[in-house]
């Protein structure tokens, strides 16, 4: 257990998103993801594990099973276990996201493209 600044902890990369991990134990993970405008994380689904989305800066695509919206700072995707979701960066500037899974699918949780 512990507190974490955060502030500064952003930072991106030029090939694709970058994950950065806040903190992880073996029920959960917890990362910022940095995405460049035209980055993605491609959709894809855990079959045993629950994932949310939240905007941090930036607009972003999230698609959530079968439905895609865009998503403003503030605003939140998240996936039940099995639920196909991916985000997308689609605006023209940087997009921060704090994203989390659990189970942690190190630890027992799967991941399907």
């Amino acid at each position: 257990m512990g507190i974490l600044d955060t502030n500064g902890r952003a930072s991106f990369l030029d090939a694709k998103l970058n994950k950065i991990n806040l903190f992880e134990n073996a029920q959960m993970f917890c990362d910022l993801y940095c995405l460049e405008p035209g980055q993605e994380q491609k959709v894809h689904e855990h079959a045993d594990a629950t994932k949310f989305y939240f905007v941090l800066e930036g607009r972003v695509s999230i698609t959530i099973g079968d439905d895609t919206q865009d998503v403003a700072p503030r605003g939140l995707g998240w996936s039940a276990p099995g639920e196909p979701h991916g985000v997308r960066n689609v605006g023209t500037e940087r997009a921060v996201l704090l994203v989390s899974m659990a189970p942690h699918p190190r630890f027992g949780g799967t991941a399907k493209p």
